[in-house]
């Protein structure tokens, strides 16, 4: 592994430009919504934790079961306005939300209804925008691109959810939410300003095509083990942060605040992942990619052990930086190594294996907590990291998978590297893992 210097032109490339202050822009928004979401929820009359995890149900269940839809229409027509379309959707949902939550009149139906819009625009936006990178960029710099784009995004995010308080505190959680949808539309219109050009006409049938992906994913051992790996540690992780994490800090950490710090070191060595990842040059990206995993298994070791809070947060955030690291590569693999004109497809297969079983980590969580206490669940979590990424390694086309940077057929020179959608080229990558993302992510 070595790595690579200089500053990058990417930053001086109109149509990347774009697509980043798109992305930064929508992130920011995002993550004032995923707090302001909530408190806006339970400031409703008659709300209850109940009503609250109904609503929030219905904004994350579309995002799994439309996510393959979502991969067959992003290659189907341009995926730029497919995620105009994603952004619209995602606008309006939030735009009513905010209303809803402003006047005070909020009909449970109708919040379930938007809830679960602003999901089916994630469903749709995410294999959207998997595509777009390797259309804006040259082959040889989808990794920079993606790093770049992660450390923005990162960025954001961590911004977004350090405010959030302060905004939902100073101007009142509909408003916040209103931000949000202001996101989506300024979004929209940078998206918009990407101009992609239209895809072929396809006649084959919505199965037809899910079974063309499913057959391209299926086909490559490297892809469906580590698909399979991250099932494992996503759902172990999304256990640690949601429930076995804030049980023993407030068992043994001094409660919220402490938990808030090692959150917090995470987010923020995801930001350093990222920025690592634009400067590293893997030769077998895979490999250095499962690899990259051991380190989600530190944060639990030491939560089981009731270690001091800051021995806790340096390894949290030490898996922020391998999470990023690993998602680079990986994204950037699959841009390289899969077909274009079905690597949304494949992309929505990823999203979907990877955070199949997050939900059922969740529910899990609290009973094994009661039968053998948090301690021992957080070692099994741990266990488990350490063996599915064991049992990646064994995969021969994991270990042996090399970095094909060159361009690809049909990529054009210079200029940042356009590309034509027609030609058939490459695909962006999939969710954030190991660390699911959270409500209303996008």
């Amino acid at each position: 592994m070595t790595r690579t210097s200089g500053r990058s032109p990417l930053l001086r490339d109109q149509r990347f430009v774009l697509l980043a202050s798109a992305r930064t822009i929508s992130v920011l928004g995002n993550g004032f919504a995923r707090v302001a979401l909530a408190f806006a929820v339970l400031a409703l009359p008659d709300s209850s934790p109940g009503k609250l995890s109904l609503v929030l149900a219905c904004q994350s269940l579309p995002q799994l079961l439309f996510i393959l839809a979502g991969g067959v229409i992003a290659d189907r027509m341009s995926r730029s306005r497919l995620m105009v379309v994603a952004d619209a959707v995602g606008a309006l949902a939030y735009a009513g939300l905010a209303a809803m939550a402003l006047s005070g009149h909020a009909p449970w139906a109708l919040m379930c209804v938007l809830a679960v819009a602003a999901g089916l625009a994630t469903a749709l936006f995410t294999p959207a925008m998997d595509g777009v990178v390797p259309l804006v960029v040259p082959a040889d710099r989808l990794q920079q691109a993606n790093g770049l784009l992660r450390m923005s995004t990162n960025t954001c995010l961590f911004l977004g959810l350090a405010l959030s308080g302060v905004i939902v505190g100073w101007i009142g959680a509909g408003w916040a939410l209103a931000l949000n949808a202001v996101s989506f539309v300024v979004s929209a219109v940078l998206t918009g300003r990407l101009r992609l050009p239209a895809r072929p006409a396809r006649t084959s049938s919505l199965w037809a095509d899910l079974r063309e992906g499913w057959r391209e994913f299926a086909s490559r051992q490297w892809l469906w083990v580590v698909v399979a790996q991250c099932t494992a540690v996503v759902a172990v992780f999304s256990a640690t942060l949601g429930v076995l994490g804030p049980l023993e800090a407030q068992r043994h950490l001094g409660g919220a605040r402490s938990w808030s710090v090692i959150v917090a070191a995470q987010a923020l060595g995801a930001i350093a992942g990222a920025g690592l990842a634009v400067r590293v040059r893997a030769g077998r990206p895979v490999l250095v990619a499962v690899i990259a995993t051991f380190p989600a298994a530190l944060p639990m070791v030491f939560l089981s052990l009731s270690a001091p809070v800051w021995l806790i947060a340096a390894s949290m955030f030490c898996a922020g930086v391998a999470s990023d690291v690993f998602n680079v590569l990986w994204v950037s693999t699959l841009q390289r190594e899969i077909p274009e004109q079905v690597l949304s497809r494949v992309s929505s297969y990823d999203a979907l294996g990877s955070l199949a079983f997050a939900p059922l980590g969740l529910l899990a969580a609290g009973p094994v907590t009661q039968g053998v206490g948090s301690g021992t669940a957080l070692a099994g979590c741990a266990t488990v990291v350490v063996l599915a990424t064991l049992a990646a390694l064994a995969s021969p086309q994991v270990r042996a998978l090399p970095c094909t940077a060159s361009p690809l057929p049909g990529s054009t020179a210079g200029g940042g590297g356009q590309r034509s959608e027609e030609a058939g080229l490459a695909d962006s990558g999939p969710v954030t893992r190991p660390v699911p993302p959270g409500p209303g992510a996008r």
